[in-house]
């Protein structure tokens, strides 16, 4: 039997996850490849009415609650519809990992995760439930800010969901669904002849050099940086850079830069400096392939700062 695809799509309620199914199906004609089942979790704005789910061969099933949501009641369903692909909404409040430890029904494989998210509540979620709403977004293979305007920040947006989920195409569309193609501003000078990088701006600036080193090639950058100089290091590298809360206090990470510095014997491990360097994008093992690595320009020692982590927001 062949495998059964599973697209998962998840959010928060209202966030626009029932019109995307419905738009993937009839509009963009995924309702031709089969018969379909469609496992709802939750009730949205959005509804299936019985003619269009009839006039494409799509099966509805909802479920009221998270305990009713079981390995039994998926294969249940497989047997009763034998649907040839399957879309599943799941529940902007469920744990991700009661489905993510499931064994799904066999031949099920969830091939793309899709999350939604209403970019007019993002930052009050971002602000109350955090932890909760990045974890909607942490695997998802696409994500969708809908309802975005003139106003919305949408280079906070994508350092947020970067900062967890590096893998993740964004998009952003407008109330009308048409995309919101404006470009996204950094909060520092890049056209500077020598890019000052603030501490509020390091992990900024160190996602935006990873995604696009071409953009920095042979530009001078400077900022304080703890640097990481460990014995297995091998000589004339070192790697200074910050560390970063992506999510929670709990989930802290060390994010650097490969730099060449053939006396780094004199930097000692994880001590604060203040370097000026130039950024050239080349092959590195490090980064699996072509990225910034830094030559020094200047280095002078530092204190270290009164709040040690850098954030993504």
């Amino acid at each position: 039997m062949n495998e059964i695809p599973v697209y998962l799509f998840t959010g928060f309620m209202d966030s626009g996850k029932t019109s995307l199914i419905k738009d993937t199906l009839f509009e963009q004609g995924f309702a031709k490849e089969g018969k379909s089942l469609v496992i709802c979790c939750e009730d949205g704005d959005a509804e299936f009415t019985d003619e269009e789910l009839e006039k494409n061969n799509v099966k509805l099933v909802m479920v009221d609650s998270e305990a009713d949501f079981t390995e039994d009641f998926l294969k249940k369903v497989n047997t009763e519809y034998q649907p040839e692909q399957v879309f599943l909404e799941y529940n902007g409040t469920w744990q991700m990992g009661t489905l993510m430890d499931m064994e799904l029904p066999k031949y099920w494989m969830i091939v793309q995760q899709l999350a939604t998210v209403d970019a007019t509540t993002f930052d009050m979620y971002l602000a109350n439930m955090r932890t909760m709403i990045m974890e909607q977004l942490f695997s998802a293979d696409v994500v969708i800010f809908n309802r975005c305007d003139d106003s919305t920040d949408k280079g906070k947006y994508r350092r947020n969901v970067k900062a967890l989920n590096r893998k993740a195409q964004l998009v952003y569309e407008r109330a009308d669904g048409t995309l919101d193609e404006r470009p996204e501003e950094l909060p520092f000078d890049i056209t500077a002849d020598e890019i000052e990088i603030s501490d509020a701006d390091y992990a900024i600036w160190y996602m935006d050099c990873q995604d696009n080193p071409k953009k920095y090639e042979g530009k001078k950058v400077s900022f304080l940086a703890l640097v990481y100089n460990p014995d297995k290091l091998k000589k004339g590298i070192m790697v200074p850079g910050r560390f970063a809360m992506t999510c929670c206090v709990e989930d802290v990470t060390f994010i650097g830069f490969k730099t060449k510095y053939d006396r780094e014997d004199e930097i000692p491990h994880k001590s604060w400096i203040n370097i000026t360097a130039e950024v050239h994008v080349e092959f590195a093992k490090e980064y699996k392939g072509k990225g910034p690595v830094l030559y020094p320009i200047s280095i002078t020692p530092a204190e270290k700062p009164e709040d040690e982590l850098v954030y993504f927001s």
